[in-house]
């Protein structure tokens, strides 16, 4: 069996690690033409790093990640809303880790070349258009120079991200991304650490938050941090272009709204100055498909369900998409399927519903409900929490999150087991 799969991020990179363990060929078709560690931070939540730790990649992870150990939620004057142990403090089998997105994917990439050879990703391709038959799919890449090549496999995985071509080539009339109004700003500072150097936390609300966490277990180790940031904010007007997605800007355009949230333990205008560079993004998402799989086709990953950042869940939603597709290929491996596209249609079922109820609960502000909900019932501040919110609500929504994201801790403990 061989898998063609469209797009080096890491849906598709975890895949053909997966694949490698299961004895599957597979080729990986990147358009970037060049590799490099590119991105700001991500966080791997542990349903994600127990796959990561299958493919023998914790030690390695953990040595350039974050060990996160705890998050916490303010309101806009620095207010403690709820806090929670995370990963092993909170007594989970497996760490969450905090860590640069393009230092992960390229320890991903070096594995890939590592065990599947250097020719198993072929960078500077770009989906183009596919056709199958009963026996096989055939699909047409691009290349920088204009030229074509054709590649067949068994099947054909569509990782290619947001934009997806392998989505447009089967909904091409989809409507563009759904903006929610608000804009990111991010950026990486490296500062003195703050609170223990290894906590994440939230302020503000859903029209004005922050967002930091430390990236770098390197520099932690210094004394130093490595702190990846997000400010956002809402604002007027339709989704921006595609083309001005990712751009670079002056701190000027949000930096003010947030120039009075200096705390005892945090100085958030620091934190916005140091950054050698600011990169702008719309925070969007797409509405849910109807399908994923058409007979020997599939998506994947952010191709598959792009969802708001919230709850920390993109990237560890596309790694347990990977692992559930190989499972689904053991399967039919053992006979347990009539044929490829049954073993498709299975790994569709399983995984469509469940990211799917994590899209729709993130455009309800997913876990974060808790600093909006604190901001409506008392915009002014507050002496304690307790006051304004019950200790047992703020458990509940923290709790019903991550069952619907599939990291409560009983879930993975029996798994583990």
């Amino acid at each position: 069996m061989k898998v063609l799969i469209a797009g080096g991020g890491i849906a598709g990179l975890v895949l053909a690690l997966k694949l490698r363990r299961l004895g599957i060929e597979s080729e990986v078709f990147e358009t970037t033409q060049h590799m490099r560690p590119l991105g700001v931070g991500i966080n791997l939540l542990p349903h994600a790093v127990a796959v990561i730790e299958s493919l023998g990649l914790r030690e390695a992870v953990a040595a350039r990640a974050i060990e996160t150990s705890a998050l916490h939620y303010y309101n806009a004057f620095g207010q403690p809303i709820w806090q929670e142990p995370r990963g092993l403090a909170a007594g989970y089998p497996v760490p969450q880790f905090s860590v640069h997105r393009g230092e992960f994917q390229m320890l991903l990439f070096e594995e890939v070349q590592r065990l599947c050879g250097e020719s198993a990703v072929r960078l500077g391709h770009s989906f183009v258009s596919l056709e199958q038959s009963d026996d096989e799919v055939v699909a047409t890449f691009a290349r920088p120079d204009g030229s074509t090549v054709q590649a067949r496999g068994d099947l054909l995985v569509g990782a290619d991200g947001i934009h997806s071509a392998v989505r447009r080539f089967y909904y091409p009339d989809e409507a563009p991304p759904r903006f929610a109004q608000r804009m990111l700003w991010r950026g990486v500072t490296e500062a003195p650490p703050y609170l223990d150097g290894r906590t994440m936390f939230m302020a503000g609300h859903q029209d004005q938050k922050f967002v930091c966490y430390p990236i770098s277990e390197p520099l932690r180790r210094e004394g130093r941090s490595r702190i990846n940031w997000i400010a956002e904010l809402r604002v007027p007007g339709g989704t921006p272009p595609r083309s001005d997605w990712n751009k670079v800007v002056d701190k000027s355009v949000f930096a003010g709204r947030f120039a009075d949230w200096r705390w005892d333990w945090i100085d958030v205008p620091a934190v916005i100055d140091g950054a050698p560079a600011i990169y702008e993004f719309p925070l969007v998402d797409r509405d849910t498909l109807p399908r994923w799989s058409f007979g020997r086709v599939t998506l994947m990953g952010d191709a598959a369900h792009p969802m708001y950042p919230v709850g920390s869940n993109g990237s560890a939603q596309a790694i347990l998409d990977a692992d559930y597709f190989a499972e689904c290929m053991g399967l039919l491996q053992q006979g347990r399927f009539s044929s490829p596209a049954h073993a498709l249609l299975e790994y569709e079922a399983d995984r469509l519903p469940k990211t799917t109820g994590i899209v729709l609960r993130n455009r309800l502000n997913g876990p974060e409900q808790v600093m909006q909900i604190a901001h409506e019932r008392a915009p002014g501040g507050f002496a304690h929490i307790d006051d304004v919110v019950p200790r047992a609500e703020l458990e509940e929504i923290a709790a019903r999150y991550k069952r619907v994201a599939g990291f409560d801790i009983e879930r993975l403990r029996a798994r583990a087991a």
